[in-house]
Formats: C-alpha cells, sequence, structure tokens
C-alpha cells in the first residue's frame, strides 16, 4: 500500500468514525426527543383520562340527581292522587249517607250557617224533591224562635249539601266547597297519616 492508499484509507476511518459519531449522536438526540414526546403524550393521555373521568362522574351525579328528582316528582304525584282519591271517596260517603242522617246534617249545616234564621235553604234538584221540606223543618226546630228558614224554589246543580241566601248574600254549604277547603285545610295532616 501506498502513501497515498494509507492517506485515503485515514481520511476513509475518519470519516467513518464522525459519521459513526454523528448518528450516534442523532440517535441519542431521536432517543430523548422520543422520550420527551412520550412523557408528554403519557401527561396529556393521563390528563385527558383524568378529565373524561371527571366528566364522567359529573354526568353520572347529574342523571342520578334527575332520576331522583323524577322518583319525587312520580311519587308525590301518587301521594296527591291517593289524596285526592281519599277526599272524593268522602265527599261520595256524605252524598251516600242513609237518608235519616243526611237530613240531620243538613239541618246542622244551616243551623250553623244561618245569621239571621230568616234565609232561604237552595238544594240540589234531587235533594229539593226529596227531603227539602225534612231539612228546613229540623232547622228551624233547632233554630227555636229565630227559626224562620224558607226552602227556595231555586236549586243549584251540586251534589250534596247547601246554600243559605239572606238577600243578596249567599254561604256555600256545599259537599264540593266543603270538601275542597277541608282538602286545603287538611291535606299535610292527612298526608301525615297516609304516608307515613
Amino acid at each position: 500500500m501506498n502513501g497515498i492508499d494509507k492517506i485515503t484509507q485515514r481520511i476513509t476511518e475518519d470519516i467513518d468514525r464522525e459519521i459513526a459519531g454523528i448518528q450516534a449522536q442523532a440517535q441519542e438526540q431521536a432517543d430523548a426527543i422520543t422520550a420527551e414526546y412520550a412523557a408528554r403524550t403519557e401527561k396529556e393521555s393521563g390528563a385527558i383520562r383524568a378529565r373524561g373521568r371527571a366528566a364522567a362522574a359529573e354526568r353520572e351525579e347529574r342523571l342520578t340527581s334527575m332520576a331522583q328528582m323524577e322518583a319525587k316528582k312520580a311519587l308525590l304525584a301518587a301521594k296527591q292522587e291517593m289524596l285526592t282519591r281519599a277526599f272524593d271517596l268522602a265527599l261520595n260517603q256524605l252524598c251516600s249517607m242513609p237518608e235519616a242522617d243526611y237530613v240531620k246534617l243538613l239541618a246542622e249545616l244551616a243551623v250553623k250557617a244561618s245569621v239571621t234564621g230568616e234565609e232561604s235553604v237552595i238544594l240540589s234538584q234531587k235533594d229539593h224533591d226529596r227531603i227539602g221540606s225534612a231539612v228546613v223543618a229540623a232547622a228551624n226546630e233547632a233554630l227555636g224562635s229565630k227559626g224562620k228558614l224558607t226552602l227556595a224554589e231555586q236549586t243549584r246543580p251540586t251534589m250534596g249539601g247547601l246554600i243559605l241566601r239572606d238577600e243578596a248574600v249567599e254561604v256555600n254549604c256545599t259537599f264540593e266547597t266543603l270538601v275542597r277547603l277541608q282538602k286545603t285545610a287538611a291535606a299535610g295532616e292527612v298526608s301525615d297519616i297516609l304516608f307515613r
């Protein structure tokens, strides 16, 4: 090997070493960049997973809350329906009382609602024809000397009970009105009894 070949070989070896060094350095840099991006990816994917878990937990909580609210609304609606049925049953029982008890109850209502003792008693058509005279007689008897109630010719479309009229003033003692007023006043108490 002559001198030029030796120089050429040495230059080639130096270049190969330099290339190997550059490649090694480039590989180190590539590995470092890869590691850095892998760490970033892991960190960001962890953050995304955490946000996803938080969003899922929040959505689950919201859905649970909505379901509980809907259940409470359904329960309240069922309770209100039961209360309405209870008061409807009471109204039906008032209207279907035995005749003697019914006359007595209407007479007591007339006595309690009477202010002057000279009012007109307005009944439903059915009650007017069937028991009107008996109710007025029993109420007047209970009022004693003050009792001058009269049976009005006029009737009203009610389920039961009566209306007392003194000129322009009417006192509504129909069962529908009395039950509605009792429902409003006693709803809480009845609810406590029914739903303990």
